[in-house]
């Protein structure tokens, strides 16, 4: 039977960091990156040994060949670096852009690639400590943190990862880091849609939502401010966000990225509450939207009260960074 590679990456991220002599934890509130300036420093900065150089690798993008030789000692967490690129240094907490393969090391099965995105490429959100959330996609493991961290973008990079539990294969992980991507909406401007929030950005993308001075919508209600030009979000995508959400009746912050050292935010598009679900899905990486939602499509229907949002209609502005296509089950 084929070996999963979620359960793969996510036996072995623990055992690496280990290791490498990491510890600590991210914050279990927080939904992505919890701090920015844990983000000055890497999280085990490998170095290669004798077990990564022996991984031989032939070409490179989706035409790479990884090749692990049957008397590699892969015991340890070891990376080598294969091309040495010429960008700025990736970090933990990056938004980057990669090709990737996974391979047992026993067998030299690929087990897992990037080529489910466009043209073999997928984006990938650097955790910065062993994720909190459920991990619904290889590319969420803190293996590939381990993999880019600490060397530039444009890189190509040979992690081998010893078994994350008895009985189980040694695996390599082959990353192609190709650009650092915006973490705010790049698109192009769309003038205001009449009867929507006012939405002002400051210098550094940051939202001010204003709410207008006439009655709650009744329906869900999604408005471009700036329409984007990249990969279109599918119902089930893993999509990386900035956003804020006031309450409609007060104007008053609930939750924000911004407010969290703007580290973007990721989530399956299945995972939110509708509201949000139709705000994402159909709309293009680049772009940046605001959304209306009654109570039926956000928290519910309630009294309302300081302790929940039930009963409130609620705005948000999201900034759509990036979206990540499921790897599906074999």
């Amino acid at each position: 039977m084929r070996k999963r590679p979620l359960i793969i990456l996510s036996t072995v991220a623990a055992a690496t960091l280990l290791l490498a002599g990491c510890s600590g934890g991210a914050d279990p509130e927080s939904t992505a990156t919890p701090d920015a300036s844990a983000q000055s420093s890497c999280l085990a900065d490998l170095k290669s040994g004798a077990g990564s150089d022996a991984v031989s690798v032939e070409g490179s993008g989706a035409d790479a060949k990884v090749t692990v030789p049957a008397d590699a000692d892969l015991t340890e967490a070891q990376r080598s670096v294969v091309v040495e690129g010429d960008g700025e240094d990736v970090k933990p907490g990056d938004l980057i852009s990669l090709r990737y393969q996974l391979v047992d090391a026993k067998t030299n099965e690929v087990l897992s690639t990037s080529e489910r995105g466009p043209d073999g490429v997928l984006s990938a959100l650097l955790a910065l400590q062993n994720p909190q959330q459920q991990m619904v996609d290889p590319t969420q493991s803190t293996v590939f943190t381990v993999a880019a961290e600490c060397v530039p973008i444009g890189s190509s990079v040979v992690l081998t990862l010893p078994p994350g539990q008895e009985g189980a294969n040694p695996s390599v992980l082959y990353i192609e880091t190709i650009e650092e991507l915006p973490t705010i909406a790049s698109g192009s401007d769309v003038d205001p849609t009449e009867g929507m929030p006012k939405v002002e950005l400051d210098d550094a993308g940051s939202p001010t939502i204003t709410i207008p001075d006439t009655e709650a919508p009744t329906e869900t209600e999604v408005a471009d401010l700036k329409q984007g030009d990249g990969a279109v979000v599918a119902s089930g995508d893993l999509v990386t966000v900035q956003y804020r959400g006031v309450k409609w009746s007060d104007g008053t912050e609930f939750d924000s990225s911004w407010s969290r050292d703007a580290a973007p935010a990721q989530f399956q598009t299945t995972s939110v509450v509708p509201g949000f679900k139709m705000a994402l899905e159909g709309q293009k990486v680049g772009s940046q939207v605001v959304v209306t939602m009654p109570p039926k499509d956000g928290y519910g229907e309630g009294e309302i009260n300081a302790n929940d949002l039930k009963g409130e209609t609620l705005v948000f502005v999201v900034d759509i960074l990036a979206t990540t296509p499921i790897e599906q089950a074999p």
